[in-house]
């Protein structure tokens, strides 16, 4: 991991290694697939996430939504016993929605920890801070990490918007999960 101070402002000084790969191995399609849902907390995130999760069981043929978890901050990267939990009940897991600077920022540790874990992860952040992201993936020694970009907010939406929100993104997450979203 390279050695990295994360500056709130948006720059970040990072003495760069030779930066690693963060992508566990992808199924050629969701289906019989186990979901995992990991909600940071924000208004609207958890909506967003079951909505999701029933769309990726009713029309890409996951077996179920397995583990649904809400972190105790949206501020702080999941731990090993999370992570070990989600490994042991889900085959691919989604979580978000980074819709403010610390939860993005622990929304994309999330992800890249599921990641190095073996657990493909649909990581969902609004565009207002790609930045915060983009900063993690490297302090987090992975600057390459991609994540789902959606118009921001969402916690002000409402709730047919939210799920009009997930349908909209539902290819994107689908194809992050999967070796290129083949059904």
């Amino acid at each position: 991991m390279p050695n990295a101070i994360l500056d709130p402002t948006g720059r970040t000084v990072v003495e760069e290694s030779e930066p690693a790969t963060v992508r566990a191995p992808r199924r050629g399609a969701l289906t019989g697939a186990r979901v995992g849902l990991l909600d940071n907390t924000k208004h609207n995130a958890m909506l967003f996430l079951q909505e999701v999760g029933r769309l990726l069981v009713d029309e890409h043929g996951a077996d179920e939504v397995s583990i649904v978890e809400t972190k105790r901050s949206f501020s702080v990267p999941v731990d090993d016993e999370i992570v070990a939990r989600y490994r042991k009940s889900a085959d691919v897991v989604v979580t978000g929605v980074g819709d403010c600077g610390s939860c993005s920022a622990a929304a994309v540790a999330d992800g890249i920890n599921f990641e190095k874990a073996g657990v493909p992860a649909a990581v969902v952040l609004t565009d207002a801070f790609t930045t915060t992201g983009h900063m993690m993936a490297q302090v987090q020694g992975a600057p390459g990490y991609e994540w789902i970009t959606t118009e921001h907010p969402v916690a002000v939406l409402d709730e047919e918007q939210v799920r009009e929100r997930a349908r909209r993104l539902l290819p994107q997450i689908v194809e992050t999960l999967t070796a290129g979203g083949e059904q």
